[in-house]
């Protein structure tokens, strides 16, 4: 009788688990995962609001949800870039040139629509151009989105003649100041983010796919997935949400400015990866990026009442990515000895 490597007789077939085990194991793992994230973020918040006097207060739960627009709204895309496999270092500069390009058309034309229309179409011009590169000439993306990061910001400064540019259309400002039921749009917009991608990430045959490549790219094109217009896809998509982002940020400005954003991939991929996104692709879960999100948002929220000089803010998001990458790596191993 011959036997395969693992010591099995040829011929018989490995005892299976008891088929409602099998449906509940990743589920489990993932629950668990996700509901320790959720525990610390519980417990970091419930020390925040002892110890800070004025941190549960109405306007300040405002004010914070408010500061992680900009992070939690990229944060659904970075989520689908990261579950690739792969990484933006351009995001900030997509959201200043995006703004740029809002307040220069919108000064110009004197429409308002014309204006966002712009702004959001150069954010996926260059979301495209990213997916374009990476996906037909087989270029890394961590060197292709740190060019684009620098090509972008210099069509930024060229845009706006290297100032500010300001916005005469009293018209634009009520994009950032619009409320309804108390919230602002822009938080309205980083909710619908939320739903949408985590709808798209769980419910849909797209949603998997990026999973499914993220996990093994090879095995995804073998099974019938077109991963390079996968990751055009992704990638534009990055791009959309960055120029509504950077739309929405001029509009609370009152101004286009070029310097604006500066860092802020790293935190949107600290918050992602917080939330339990696998920076080597094919992990990813709306609900740790919510969470993610929300853990950046209170920490610099907390630093803020608590006046804390900006140099060691710097300090407390450097260690906080840091911490983020050791915890991904911690993960990663485990799954492998599981």
């Amino acid at each position: 009788m011959t036997t395969n490597k693992l010591g099995q007789a040829a011929g018989e077939s490995l005892p299976e688990r008891p088929a409602g085990r099998r449906g509940l194991i990743k589920p489990l793992r993932t629950l668990l995962d996700t509901s320790g994230l959720i525990a610390i973020f519980l417990l970091l918040f419930v020390a925040l609001a002892v110890f800070i006097p004025d941190f549960l207060t109405g306007r300040n739960m405002v004010g914070l949800l408010l500061s992680i627009t900009l992070i939690g709204s990229l944060a659904t895309t970075m989520m689908l870039v990261l579950a690739l496999g792969e990484v933006d270092l351009s995001v900030a500069s997509t959201v200043a040139f995006a703004g740029v390009v809002a307040a220069v058309v919108t000064s110009t034309s004197g429409s308002v629509f014309i204006g966002v229309l712009g702004g959001i179409a150069a954010g996926a011009a260059v979301g495209v151009f990213n997916g374009l590169v990476i996906a037909k000439f087989g270029i890394n993306s961590l060197i292709a989105t740190l060019a684009a990061m620098e090509f972008v910001r210099g069509l930024a400064y060229i845009t706006s003649g290297g100032d500010a540019v300001m916005i005469t259309v009293p018209g634009f400002f009520d994009l950032g100041s619009a409320a309804f039921l108390g919230l602002t749009l822009p938080v309205w917009t980083m909710l619908a983010c939320f739903v949408i991608f985590g709808v798209v990430l769980n419910m849909t045959a797209f949603g998997r796919n990026v999973l499914a490549t993220g996990g093994n790219s090879e095995a995804a094109a073998l099974a019938g997935v077109n991963v390079r217009r996968l990751k055009i896809i992704v990638f534009g998509l990055q791009g959309v949400v960055a120029g509504i982002v950077g739309v929405l940020l001029a509009s609370r400005m009152g101004l286009g400015d070029p310097n604006t954003s500066m860092g802020l991939e790293l935190a949107v991929i600290s918050a992602c990866v917080l939330g339990g996104v696998a920076l080597s692709g094919g992990v990813a879960t709306i609900t740790g990026v919510v969470v993610g999100v929300l853990i950046m948002g209170c920490v610099q929220n907390a630093m803020g009442l608590l006046n804390v000089p900006t140099f060691y803010q710097y300090l407390v998001r450097g260690a906080i990515l840091l911490l983020a990458v050791m915890f991904d790596r911690w993960k990663q191993t485990r799954r492998q000895r599981a």
